[in-house]
């Protein structure tokens, strides 16, 4: 008897540079989705924050106003209509009003237009350039897998992938693929620092040992902004990739271009090698309760 066909789905990473027009990136957004659908793709993720430039540069008060509710929200709701009519997965990012908290937050919109509900980024930079403290309450939804048409997937945001323990928790419950919308380039404070070779094994790491695809987005292009001290610049490095189960890179776009990356795989095959592995058997979670200390002392 034949074997039945495996699960195959095929994804996409984008990555463009973004202009602080609204209109003009969320168009961007809508155009290079159509193109990653008629490759093909499933689902498509945009990178952070793409309604506008990464503002976290300053600490500037009228930057709250970018902020907006998630019922309601225009941009979430243009996506939704774009995810029924092309049948694709989007998860979209944006800054999230709450009443009187804010938060980088990402709406899951599954395939049929429906919202399947909202992770709230849980790790908050706070350095030169990534001033996201400012702006950006934690997270308090928790990490998250989201059962959409194509697969169960979990999201985390930019900096939570620097945290293997966000990508096994979503992993724990169920995430066959993992995605990370991402706005990381240059370092203002020092020019000779140069992270994207170290950013993308972290995350190659996080597929391997977990034993699922993942997908990175990031911008490119060169943002300033006028902060409380002046100028502030940042050049976005692109690298956007999707790596494989054992953490080989799939695809992988360049620092400069735009791009549309697109990667199939056979998730029932990649389930049948991560159970046989025994990654997720032979976990000792009673030992490791010094991870909710700071000094390793138990």
């Amino acid at each position: 008897m034949a074997a039945a066909a495996g699960r195959k789905v095929a994804v996409a990473a984008v990555q463009f540079a973004c202009t602080d027009v609204e209109a003009e990136n969320v168009a961007t957004a809508e155009r290079l989705i159509r193109e990653a659908h008629k490759k093909g793709a499933k689902i498509v993720l945009v990178q952070e924050l793409f309604e506008g430039h990464y503002f976290c540069q300053a600490q500037r008060m009228d930057f709250f106003r970018r902020a907006k509710p998630y019922k309601g929200n225009t941009t979430i709701i243009r996506m939704q209509q774009l995810a029924k009519e092309l049948e694709v997965v989007i998860p979209v990012s944006f800054f999230e009003e709450a009443n009187n908290a804010h938060y980088n937050s990402v709406a899951i919109i599954d395939a049929d237009g429906t919202d399947l509900g909202l992770y709230r980024k849980s790790h908050i930079p706070d350095g030169p350039g990534y001033q996201e403290k400012f702006y950006f309450n934690p997270g308090d939804t928790g990490f998250k897998a989201f059962k959409t048409k194509y697969a169960t997937i979990g999201v985390g945001i930019c900096w939570d992938q620097w945290f293997p323990e966000c990508a096994r928790a979503m992993a724990l419950q169920g995430a066959e693929i993992l995605f990370y919308p991402t706005a990381i380039g240059s370092e203002p404070q020092d020019g000779n620092l140069d992270s994207r070779e170290h950013w993308k094994r972290v995350m190659q790491g996080h597929a391997g040992a977990n034993l699922v695809p993942l997908v990175a987005s990031n911008r490119i292009g060169r943002e300033t902004v006028e902060t409380e001290h002046g100028k502030s610049t940042i050049t976005f490095y692109g690298n956007s990739f999707i790596a494989g189960p054992t953490g080989e890179i799939v695809k992988l776009a360049n620092d400069k271009d735009e791009e549309v990356l697109v990667a199939e795989f056979d998730l029932d095959e990649i389930k049948s090698t991560r159970h046989g592995w025994g990654i997720f058997r032979d976990r000792r979670p009673e030992l490791y309760k010094v991870l909710l200390t700071l000094d390793g002392e138990k």
